[in-house]
């Protein structure tokens, strides 16, 4: 947290000075209008006379010139408080106040995903909900794929960790390029946005475009010639075109609307999308993936710039009597749809790449924060063979680093069985092994002093739900994510499932029957993973197999107070304290 309060500090100093400097500049400026104002009605009364003539260009010199470095002031202004507040979110991750960050993320998986809401990837209190910084949709997007869905290669997942290794040793620059990504801001239509862009459908008009071309040239040609020379045949002839032009105008004004339409929806953001490239392409990296990106925007940064200066050249259409003057004078539509053809011609087919290039970007960035904002972490070795978990010290992100137990694990090829009391930790430490296990396959840093893993798909049973709408039981949910662990694991080598309490929706004597079934089942076939319980009577599976192993969680009584060390023990529990809960809330008498 030092390292974000330091930098608070910093900026909170220049902020003081950038306001004060800011203020003074806005006095005067009112100053300058009110004297540029006067002499302007002075040189009038006086006859426009050369000194009054002189003061007043100066004093409008001077008054364009204050503009100008005001309005660099209060962009530093704006940066600074950008920065401040860029550093406090990141103090929130730290306090626990990230429960309170706005995107959950709760619309990005459903509950037919393998683990996105048993392992609290998205959703209120999600992993998602406290390392999301992305800005932009490209990379909200990205992000989300990341943790749900991560398909990377060894090789992709050890250039990434070298790109998050990378983005996390640099603090500055990682809030600088946050700052600039922020001003982007987020927009649901950037999709559409971009395909309606990388469609490179030539514009279709009724009059052929030479005709618009020349006809536009030959326009300003014989009016200027007209005008200067007082050819009255070449000023008719001048006049008469741009009444033509006015009239192609109007009776192509929907085609050409229609083509340009994409550009009134991206105002203010490109130029944007261009500064946040700047910072990424002057950076110089190490990284091959960083490297890689850095290329791509190079590419990009000209021709995004190029259509920015399109998007701008629209933004006449604000002041209606210039519009209306360019397009008699100039067809200023059709030299914009144009210029989107052209420009649509040549970098049409590269766009999404660039965007995504700008989200994957983001997303790394996101992961880079965790050594920041998360006590003991590292970069796992994940390995191609073998279905093994050595980590020493693992511990769960989401869990206040003044709070958060770790254990070590060595897994390998197994079955736990993990059995324990109420609030002992079993289901927290299964939730732990699943969380790496995501942030691992994504290129992450993990929960862990160290880490070596294989490459597991991750499939969990925790939070089973019924649903009234389907008339499904919570007990026929469970059934059906069991079944789905059964058919999976005989698919996938690589499956490492999670089951947690299972069975709990029947009664003890299907439960056990139905859990000794599945567990002898899952160990049959090679599967790998966990299972927690409070029947200790599976605990003896373990005799009739050597897959399957026992751990416990445990609690102690001190001064007649239950106590947790949340650390896990081999063998199966030896407490139990479901009696001792009832009694301390009163459910049930004491014993006498």
């Amino acid at each position: 947290m030092e390292k974000y309060l330091n930098i608070i500090s910093q900026y909170e100093t220049r902020l003081a000075a950038e306001e004060k400097l800011s203020n003074i500049l806005g006095y005067t400026k009112l100053i300058v209008f009110l004297a540029m104002v006067t002499a302007i009605v002075l040189t009038i009364t006086s006859g426009f006379s050369l000194i009054g003539i002189f003061s007043t260009i100066a004093i409008i010199g001077s008054c364009t010139m204050l503009w100008t470095y005001h309005y660099i002031a209060d962009e530093k202004v704006r940066y600074s408080q950008g920065i401040i507040k860029i550093c406090r979110r990141h103090i929130s991750q730290l306090d626990g106040t990230w429960i309170k960050f706005e995107d959950s993320g709760a619309d990005l998986a459903d509950a037919s995903h393998f683990y996105a809401s048993d392992l609290d990837i998205v959703g209120d209190k999600s992993f998602f909900q406290f390392l999301n910084t992305t800005s932009t949709w490209w990379g909200r997007e990205k992000f989300a794929v990341d943790l749900l869905n991560a398909q990377y290669s060894l090789e992709e997942i050890a250039v990434r960790q070298q790109a998050v290794q990378e983005l996390s040793a640099d603090i500055n620059f990682a809030i600088d390029i946050q700052f600039h990504l922020g001003q982007i801001k987020r927009a649901n239509t950037d999709a559409k946005l971009c395909d309606e862009l990388t469609n490179a459908k030539p514009l279709e008009l009724r009059v052929p475009k030479p005709v618009l071309y020349f006809m536009s040239i030959a326009t300003v040609l014989l009016l200027a010639a007209g005008g200067l020379f007082g050819l009255r045949a070449m000023l008719v002839t001048g006049v008469v075109l741009a009444v033509a032009q006015a009239f192609f105008t109007y009776w192509e004004k929907d085609r050409v609307h229609d083509y340009l339409g994409v550009m009134a929806r991206l105002p203010y953001r490109l130029g944007k999308y261009v500064m946040a490239i700047e910072v990424v392409t002057a950076r110089k990296f190490s990284s091959l993936r960083l490297q890689e990106i850095k290329t791509t925007l190079e590419v990009a940064h000209g021709a995004i710039r190029e259509l920015d200066s399109i998007v701008s050249k629209l933004s006449f259409r604000a002041n209606a009597l210039l519009y209306l003057a360019l397009n008699v004078l100039l067809l200023w539509d059709f030299y914009c749809a144009f210029m989107l053809e052209r420009w649509k011609a040549k970098h049409s087919a590269h766009l999404r790449g660039w965007f995504e290039a700008i989200g994957e970007f983001e997303s790394l960035l996101a992961f880079s924060h965790l050594p920041n904002v998360c006590d003991n972490v590292c970069l796992p070795r994940v390995v191609e063979v073998g279905k093994k978990i050595t980590a020493k010290n693992l511990g769960h992100p989401l869990i206040a680093n003044n709070k958060r137990v770790a254990n070590d694990v060595n897994f390998s090829d197994e079955i736990y069985i993990v059995s324990g009391s109420n609030m002992s930790g079993k289901t927290t430490f299964m939730r732990t092994v699943g969380v790496n296990l995501v942030l691992a396959n994504a290129g992450s840093c993990v929960c862990a002093q160290q880490m070596e893993c294989a490459k597991f798909d991750v499939l969990t049973s925790m939070r089973i739900a019924d649903d009234l709408n389907q008339g499904v039981s919570t007990f026929y949910a469970e059934l059906t994510r069991v079944k789905l662990i059964l058919e999976t694991s005989a698919e996938r080598e690589n499956l490492l499932f999670l089951i947690d309490e299972i069975f709990k929706g029947t009664n003890s004597v299907d439960r056990l029957a139905g859990a000794d079934a599945v567990i002898s089942k899952l160990a049959q076939i090679g599967a790998a993973g966990m299972v927690s319980t409070h029947d200790l009577e599976l605990c003896k599976l373990a005799e009739h197999s050597p897959r399957i192993k026992n751990y416990n969680f445990r609690e102690n009584y001190v001064n007649g107070a239950i106590c947790f060390d949340y650390k896990m023990r081999q063998g199966p529990s030896q407490t139990t304290n479901a009696k001792f809960l009832m009694e301390a809330l009163g459910i049930i008498g004491g014993s006498t």
